[in-house]
């Protein structure tokens, strides 16, 4: 490894942010889960969950839209909501899905600079019931347009650029934030020698 990419890969480690997370329920679409890792590397979100309870659970991801973003989080893969959801609060103190609901809050008024999940449903189907039962609230990009949805991948762009922006704004990417043993690990699993760390 060279020394400019082993510099890359620790600013990389020392801007990720493991207060922030994306779960994915039932995604049918590789690609559109493919696409939303690649939006997550790039934000700095290392953690991301796939739920899978009602469609078999994918074995590859579209390389041509994370552009291998894949091998660079920590995806959790879980078949059973209530498991998913415990350890969703071991970790984050505020779970939201994306929901037209009457008592959803814009995206714009989510508290980032707190430990936040935040839920994207199935294409056709949006988040299931038992899902927005679970979580905390519900939330809304708004929009002027006569289609009042967006793709999935693209939802999940707005949104966590948003807590990116708060974030930035909160100072929670100059300085490195995740545990040191996780940090450790992921050195180890980047290939990433310790020393001069």
């Amino acid at each position: 490894m060279t020394p400019e990419r082993k510099n890359k890969l620790i600013q990389v480690l020392n801007k990720r942010q493991p207060n922030l997370t994306v779960v994915m329920e039932n995604i049918q679409d590789p690609h559109n889960i493919a696409a939303v890792m690649r939006t997550c590397d790039a934000v700095g979100i290392q953690d991301i969950y796939i739920l899978n309870t009602k469609i078999p659970r994918h074995d590859k991801f579209g390389p041509k839209s994370s552009s291998s973003a894949a091998k660079w989080l920590t995806v959790h893969h879980f078949d059973n909501a209530a498991a998913c959801f415990a350890q969703l609060r071991q970790q984050y103190s505020r779970i939201f899905t994306t929901h037209l609901a009457a008592d959803a809050v814009s995206v714009y008024d989510i508290n980032f600079t707190v430990s936040v999940a935040l839920v994207f449903g199935n294409e056709h189907s949006g988040v299931s019931e038992e899902i927005r039962l679970l979580a905390d609230g519900n939330f809304i990009i708004p929009q002027v347009g006569i289609i009042q949805s967006l793709n999935v991948s693209v939802a999940c762009a707005v949104s966590i650029y948003e807590a990116m922006r708060q974030k930035t704004l909160a100072g929670h990417y100059e300085e490195r934030s995740l545990p040191k043993a996780q940090s450790d690990q992921l050195m180890t699993e980047w290939g990433i020698t310790t020393q001069n760390y």
